[in-house]
This record gives C-alpha cells, structure tokens and sequence, in this order.
C-alpha cells in the first residue's frame, strides 16, 4: 500500500508533465545558479543506451551570444529576449558505436524532456528549438559556439521566467491508441 506522501509525488510528477509547455516570452530576471544547476542534473538522470550518456551542455547566458543564436537561427528568436538557454549536444566521442551511432538523438532527447519538465517544475518556462538535422543550423550553432568536430548541436531552448501565464495544451487523442494489435 502506497503511503499518502508516496501518492502525492506519483501525482506531481503527473501533473508537471501534463502541465508541461513551450513558453516564448520571458522576462528579464536571470535564472539563478541553482536551478540552472538543477535543469542540467535533470537532464542527465535521463536514461541512455547502454548508460553510454553521449551528451553534452552548453549553458549560455552571456548577452551578445544569445543575440547571435536568435540571429542565426530562424526559429529561435525568442533567444533574444531569454536570460539563458542551454544547448544539448552529442558527443559522437561517447556514443555506443561512435560516430555512425543513431543512439545518441534518442539519448539527447531523452535529456531534453528531463531539462523541459525540469524547467516546468521550478516556474521556469522554456521551449525546444531544433537545430539537428538542419545542415545549415547545425554550421551556425558550430560556429558560433566553438564545437570540435565530435560534438552536434542537437537542439537549442531558450529558458526564462515567463512573461505572461501559459496553459498547456490538451494533446490527448484516443484515436492514437492501439491494443495487442493495429
């Protein structure tokens, strides 16, 4: 029998990912250390292949390279107005089967989700921007951020206080469910 405090966890942590969305307009006040600190621990307690974890962080709170981002990538403007984003990579060097590995996205995806529900939980708003597989995005983020060769831009979220309340969307379709068989 589950305790009461046991009950009330399953049940936030149901309802942090229900209540999850893409927020693209954030205040000014800048994201303290801690939860900074927080969003990128939670990203790495995501599972992955053969506990290889082929990832890496680039947190990113300088002005001027947040405007470059915004600049560069197309859908990622509201980079220009968020305090700090964080960059998910891969890092090709620790991947299961080295550079020809596939593991890596669904490992950096799985990071990603854990940062995003993170972020969720601590007030914070943040949204997924796409950088990999784009030829020309990944280039732009490789440039400027400095990456070695090994290391792929993945995505891009630009994370902040929100600026205005958010509901998140219903995206529940029973219609996307299927038992034992199609």
């Amino acid at each position: 029998m589950k305790t009461k405090s046991e009950e009330m966890e399953k049940t936030s942590a149901i309802e942090n990912i229900l209540a999850r969305k893409s927020v693209r307009a954030y205040t000014p006040k800048p994201v303290e250390k801690g939860k900074v600190d927080l969003l990128v621990k939670a990203a790495m307690a995501a599972p992955t292949a053969v506990n290889k974890q082929p990832w890496a962080f680039i947190v990113i709170d300088d002005r001027a390279v947040l405007d470059k981002l915004a600049e560069e990538l197309p859908y990622a403007k509201m980079t220009a107005q968020a305090p700090m984003a964080i960059v998910v990579c891969g890092d090709l060097s620790k991947s299961l089967h080295g550079e020809e590995d596939q593991y890596w996205m669904l490992d950096c995806s799985a990071a990603s989700e854990n940062l995003l529900l993170a972020a969720e939980s601590m007030g914070l708003g943040a949204v997924w921007t796409a950088v990999y597989p784009e030829t020309e995005r990944m280039a732009k983020v490789r440039t400027v951020l400095s990456l070695p060769g090994h290391i792929v831009p993945f995505n891009l979220i630009p994370i902040g206080y929100p600026q205005h309340k958010e509901e998140a969307k219903d995206k529940f379709k029973e219609e996307n469910i299927h038992y034992n068989k199609w």
